[in-house]
């Protein structure tokens, strides 16, 4: 009797093991997604309807579209790359590390949100900005690092457009991405920022203040392109193509992001 106790016990560790270790192979088998971060909720979204519909996953990484580029240059394990700008996409794959050129999967737009109790009043324009800033009442301001992220390269774009860029800049506070932008924007301690729409219509965002989209002719367009990389497989195949049907795209719409006409 203790020797088949014994026996079961050693059976159901063997059996546990093996299915950790199965486990284990299946997230490490699941293709990376290097992100944008302006999808941070939406692509959460469609990776979810995604499993639930194939039975297969992904593995998000969300981060700045400049900074996924210096890394897929060094090598890093991404078989899609969902870019908040195009540019980055044609040129890795002029420098052959992807399939192909892509497609555009997205239009995205640029708000000026501020935190509730915030002084500043959000409007497209940014006049209020401009007065406040005249004033001496602005003291922090965010937007993503221009340096390497797409929407803060537009955010600059606006606010030179409105001529307020030079002025700004001792109350400028740079996210290293935008998704850390909106978190600097609303945290109390800033009178707001430039962000993107989607995250300002995300259920986990938008309470947190108001909002109002800047026009955008205001700056260049944010072509948002995503593109198979050469190490790509078939569950990463599967999510690209998911990426155009109408579940991926119900969901993209209902975070702003639309697709030019014929595109």
């Amino acid at each position: 009797m203790i020797r088949f106790r014994i026996g079961r016990l050693i059976a159901a560790a063997c059996a546990a093991f093996w299915f950790q270790a199965g486990v284990v192979s299946a997230q490490q088998a699941a293709p990376v997604v290097a992100a944008a971060s302006d999808l941070q909720f939406a692509v959460a979204e469609i990776a979810a309807a995604f499993q639930s519909d194939t039975g297969m996953s992904v593995r998000l990484s969300m981060g700045s579209t400049g900074n996924f580029a210096r890394q897929i240059r060094e090598g890093a394990p991404f078989e899609i790359f969902m870019a908040a700008d195009e540019e980055f996409i044609t040129d890795l794959h002029a420098e052959g590390f992807t399939r192909d050129a892509g497609d555009l999967y997205a239009l995205g737009r640029v708000v000026i949100m501020v935190p509730h109790g915030s002084a500043l009043t959000p409007d497209g324009q940014l006049d209020h900005l401009a007065e406040m800033l005249a004033e001496g009442g602005i003291t922090r301001f965010a937007i993503a690092n221009p340096d390497h992220a797409p929407y803060g390269m537009r955010a600059r774009e606006a606010l030179v457009h409105k001529g307020i860029w030079d002025d700004l800049q001792p109350a400028l506070v740079l996210g290293e991405n935008v998704s850390q932008a909106a978190q600097f924007a609303l945290s109390g301690n800033a009178e707001g920022g430039i962000l993107a729409y989607s995250l300002a219509l995300a259920p986990q965002v938008g309470p947190r203040g108001s909002y109002a989209l800047i026009p955008d002719d205001w700056h260049a367009p944010l072509r948002q392109r995503m593109v198979l990389l050469n190490s790509a497989g078939p569950v990463a195949e599967a999510f690209y193509a998911f990426m155009m049907e109408p579940t991926a795209r119900e969901i993209m719409e209902r975070y702003g992001f639309t697709l030019p006409e014929g595109e």
